[in-house]
């Protein structure tokens, strides 16, 4: 019977063969998971923290082809991106929707220069050609006027006209969860978060047998018997690599990227922005959240050397990202006006030995790359969540050699879990379907059974108390944090008033998870020293 259930899946887990484990339940492995599962094999999911609490939380939240990567000439990177992002609009369409980006153009005298004119002209108009235009708008030059509506304290002195484009907006957390459910509810697989993998063992022949693990919450060690492993952890790659190859291992190069939150009426946008970085050949991304009046300004990309678990945003990360977006707009923000960060790693392919380096992260590529180690372990590294459907696909396919007639591809065109005929039919529905899909129905039945859930326990914020209690019980949620950082985004919009309400969701939640006074307690703790921890890096007042 399939299930999304933590201890449900352990339990099977411990008893069960599986034709693969796949380590790692961040966009790629969740999307590796799902390909597998939907091919007809057996399949296990894990993952030593909670599903997507790595990279794939801590992303720009965008489904896009990469403008900037026209640039670096990866055409077929773009054109992988964008042929990707609208198998996600089709697939997954209460996830993932349009969203518009505005170029402003700036000058002198009421004049842009002719070269920057041009240079955007053509690199729109290549975007469109490469498969933007798969979206149904072409790019557009719009008038100064129109500019300054959708993001108002563009500075009006300098401002000249504009561009607008289409790109798309997604929940990275959501989709990552949303394709592991659908791997398990709809194909059998089994999922377990908070399960760390801790070796690999094999057989005589020297193939892969099993996958020593950990489980994180009670430290009891258990073997899942499997044939084949998929290594798909991200920034944490070489250690499975390492722990396969019994040597180190040196494959990724981990990037920095960076974003803060601000309140809307402090950088007002109804469509996202794109501004150069004074000084830099980068451009950062002004962005409006859907669900809460915030905004959210990103991202920096530096080289990264430090632990890979909750790297920090620090004081130049803030001030790199507000000096840039002070540049062009009046809204002169200050570290005050940030009420959220995040920090995730991008696990990008280190240069092949002997190759030139570039000092900017920004300048390595994008692109993923699947090894084989010959044993029954499949290694997926690199690239981007836009395109994660493509990996699984790829690295899946890497996994022909140890099973006779393995199926073709599915996921193509397959709906993710969630997608059906029912649509909203008034504000709480449409937020709720934005968030869940179908499944909104399970969370108005909870309101319809108690209405006090119908309340909006966070300040400012759009999230009712049935969806807390929903992800509890549904949705693999095991702590405070899990369900204030991943399951909503309420400690991404606004780190401090989430704090404050974090007893009220503890209390709601409570009776769902068993948690007595004392765990309680416990996990409002843990919660509060979370946003302590990334507020002081920053340089922020907690």
């Amino acid at each position: 019977m399939a299930h999304f259930q933590r201890d449900e899946s352990i339990v099977t887990m411990k008893s069960a063969s599986y034709d693969v484990v796949v380590i790692g339940a961040g966009m790629t492995g969740s999307g590796a998971a799902l390909d597998a599962a939907a091919r007809g094999l057996k399949v296990a999911l894990i993952d030593s923290g909670d599903i997507a609490s790595g990279t794939s939380s801590k992303s720009s939240k965008m489904v896009h082809g990469g403008l900037r990567y026209l640039q670096q000439k990866e055409f077929r990177l773009v054109y992988e991106n964008l042929r990707e992002r609208q198998r996600l609009l089709e697939n997954a369409p209460f996830l993932v929707r349009p969203l518009p980006f505005l170029v402003p153009l700036f000058g002198k005298d009421g004049a842009a220069s002719k070269a920057l004119v041009k240079g955007y002209s053509t690199a729109l108009r290549i975007y469109d050609f490469t498969g933007g235009w798969r979206i149904g708008t072409r790019y557009r030059r719009i008038s100064r006027d129109e500019a300054l509506a959708h993001l108002p304290t563009l500075k009006a002195d300098h401002l000249v006209a504009g561009f607008l484009y289409m790109d798309a907006r997604g929940d990275d957390a959501r989709v990552a969860l949303t394709l592991a459910r659908t791997a398990a509810l709809d194909f059998g697989a089994d999922v377990a978060n908070y399960v760390r993998a801790v070796g690999i063992s094999h057989g005589p022949d020297g193939r892969v047998d099993g996958v020593v693990c950990r489980n994180e919450l009670d430290h009891s060690p258990f073997t899942v018997k499997t044939k084949t492993v998929i290594n798909a952890t991200g920034v944490w790659a070489d250690s499975i690599f390492s722990m396969a190859e019994h040597e180190a291992s040196h494959r990724i190069t981990p990037a920095k990227g960076v974003h803060l939150s601000v309140a809307r009426e402090r950088l007002p946008a109804d469509v996202a922005a794109v501004l150069s970085v004074p000084g830099d050949r980068r451009s950062i991304f002004v962005v409006p959240f859907e669900d809460a009046p915030y905004t959210f300004i990103g991202t920096t990309d530096t080289a990264y050397e430090g632990a890979l678990d909750n790297p920090d945003c620090t004081p130049d990360d803030v001030d790199y990202l507000l000096t840039a977006v002070n540049a062009w707009t009046s809204s002169n923000l200050t570290p005050h006006d940030v009420t959220g960060v995040w920090a995730g790693l991008r696990p990008l392919l280190a240069p092949k030995e002997g190759a030139h380096l570039s000092e900017r992260t920004a300048d390595l590529s994008r692109r993923h790359q699947v090894t084989d180690s010959k044993d029954g372990i499949v290694h997926i590294t690199g690239g981007k969540w836009t395109t994660y459907r493509q990996m699984g696909e790829d690295t899946v396919n890497a996994l022909a050699p140890y099973f006779k007639n393995l199926k073709s591809v599915r996921t193509k065109n397959l709906r993710l879990h969630g997608v059906s005929s029912w649509r909203p039919q008034n504000e709480l529905e449409k937020h709720l379907y934005r968030r869940f899909g179908s499944d909104a129905a399970a969370v108005l039945t909870l309101i319809e059974d108690d209405p006090a859930l119908a309340g909006t326990p966070i300040a400012g914020q759009p999230y009712v108390g049935a969806e807390f209690v929903y992800c509890a019980r549904d949705e693999m949620a095991i702590s405070l944090a899990d369900l204030l950082t991943r399951r909503t985004r309420a400690h991404l919009h606004d780190a401090r008033t989430t704090l404050r309400a974090a007893p009220a969701v503890a209390a709601l939640v409570a009776p769902v998870l068993g948690w007595s006074d004392e765990q309680r307690a416990h996990q409002i703790s843990n919660y509060q020293a979370l946003v302590q921890k990334e507020l002081s890096a920053a340089g922020l007042n907690p």
